[in-house]
């Protein structure tokens, strides 16, 4: 499994920015993909899951701000992002959970400048 995530960059708070996340080896089909994010000097912590049926879940912190959504036609699972805050600063990882392992991507930095 390999995931490859992009769309980040540095934006002015109040943007808005889309990330995507390429799978080869697997599909987002499945139960367990999910965006999560690292802050420098925190820990990675979950943004948003979704699930083979299309469940969904978000940190209290990126409700209604943040979608997460997967097309199955290119095999890519996506972050829309808006309103983006300072503090939404952080390398952004997709994962996906198979066999009982957890596979990251190699994430993509977003800065939001004030």
């Amino acid at each position: 499994v390999q995931l490859q995530a992009s769309g980040g960059g540095l934006v002015q708070a109040g943007g808005s920015l889309r990330l995507s996340c390429k799978a080869s080896g697997t599909t987002f089909r499945f139960n367990g993909n999910g965006w999560y994010r690292q802050a420098p000097g925190k820990q990675r912590e979950l943004v948003a899951n979704i699930s083979s049926g299309g469940d969904t879940i978000y940190a209290d912190s990126v409700k209604d701000r943040f979608t997460i959504s997967r097309d199955n036609r290119v095999n890519t699972m996506n972050l829309q992002m808006v309103s983006l805050k300072p503090e939404d600063t952080a390398r952004y990882y997709c994962s996906v959970v198979r066999w009982g392992r957890t596979f990251w991507g190699q994430g993509t930095l977003v800065t939001v400048s004030s």
